[in-house]
């Protein structure tokens, strides 16, 4: 049995899926002719309560438009330390967008209002800085174990981009795993934030695909964007048809997910070779083992074992519970943990 817990990215279309896919009505989205591409972005615009949407092929290029219409070369992008957008998208804010990053000191890639205020109010007038333009936020926070932020603090958040003329960017690409955990709704976020991009092929289990949620204005600039980075495609309704099929029928189950991910923490933790594990809110689990315990060596067990896992850089060792992990899979991880 080969078990992949390397990302939630690695899954198969489902049956119901795949039929839906090879049912679906396509046209030439580049002339916006694709009746399955106009469905699933109206329909995620109407989920969030936000004027328009966008099918991107990535949420890594979903996020780089939204850093490139928000921003002007120079200017200055807010985010965690540990957030996404910075640490593994390529440089692309820098490259794409010519944008100086503000890493703020957080915990588990979320920082504070009070944080984000005395980082904007540092050298507000000074001419020797950057304008600052930009809040970006990740949700659920990958580096930081699949941590939900607290939507409250959000709300501090908006308030000071307001008060400072800063957008505010939501990186959603596994921010339906955070809604069910804290049994939020997508209208909640559509409130607060001016972009939000949202990722179809992680937890959702589509096979390719995100989408861009926004203002018309910020779509419009997003569509000319879209096509600079390469991103226009033709009949995409295929693609865009898994998209409407996991928002119908792959959210709610994600609280199996998370329900496995805990479990698999609990044996992490009754493990005498792991030094501590984070906490675990949704389907990310990340860990430590103890200093005597070579990185390479147990992922190399593991995946001798069938099991794949993957390594986040500083000690830090992550499973990805997803729709192709099974009970029974489940089943053979503890027991495998267990039997080191």
């Amino acid at each position: 049995m080969n078990i992949n817990l390397i990302s939630d990215t690695v899954t198969k279309p489902t049956k119901g899926m795949l039929e839906a896919m090879m049912t679906a009505e396509v046209g030439d989205d580049v002339f916006k002719g694709d009746p399955t591409v106009i469905a699933l972005q109206e329909k995620a615009a109407a989920l969030f309560g936000m004027e328009d949407a966008l099918f991107f092929p990535s949420g890594t290029m979903a996020n780089q438009t939204a850093i490139k219409i928000h921003t002007q070369p120079g200017d200055k992008m807010f985010c965690d330390k540990w957030a996404h957008v910075y640490n593994y998208e390529g440089g692309g804010a820098a490259f794409n967008s010519g944008v100086t990053s503000h890493l703020i000191d957080g915990d588990r890639g979320m920082f504070t209002a009070n944080q984000l205020y005395e980082a904007v109010s540092s050298g507000r007038s000074d001419i020797h800085v950057p304008y600052s333009r930009l809040v970006a936020v990740e949700n659920t926070t990958n580096k930081g174990g699949g941590a939900c932020w607290s939507f409250e603090e959000l709300i501090k958040i908006q308030k000071i981009c307001v008060e400072n003329d800063l957008a505010f960017h939501l990186d959603g690409a596994r921010l339906f795993n955070a809604m069910v955990a804290k049994g939020e709704c997508p209208k909640q976020y559509g409130e607060v934030f001016d972009t939000i991009s949202i990722c179809l092929s992680k937890g959702l289990g589509a096979p390719v695909g995100s989408i861009l949620l926004g203002a018309k204005e910020h779509i419009e600039k997003a569509l000319r964007v879209r096509k600079l980075f390469g991103g226009a495609m033709r009949q995409v309704g295929y693609l865009a048809a898994a998209g409407i099929y996991a928002l119908d029928h792959h959210v709610e189950r994600l609280e199996i997910d998370h329900n496995r991910a805990k479990i698999l923490g609990k044996t992490l933790q009754n493990c005498e070779f792991v030094k501590n594990v984070e906490p675990i809110e949704t389907n990310i689990v990340i860990f430590n083992l103890i200093d005597t315990i070579s990185e390479e060596a147990f992922i190399s067990r593991l995946n001798d074992a069938g099991i794949g896992l993957i390594s986040m850089g500083q000690g830090k060792l992550r499973m990805v519970t997803h729709l192709d992990f099974t009970e029974e899979m489940l089943e053979s991880v503890v027991y495998t943990l267990k039997h080191l």
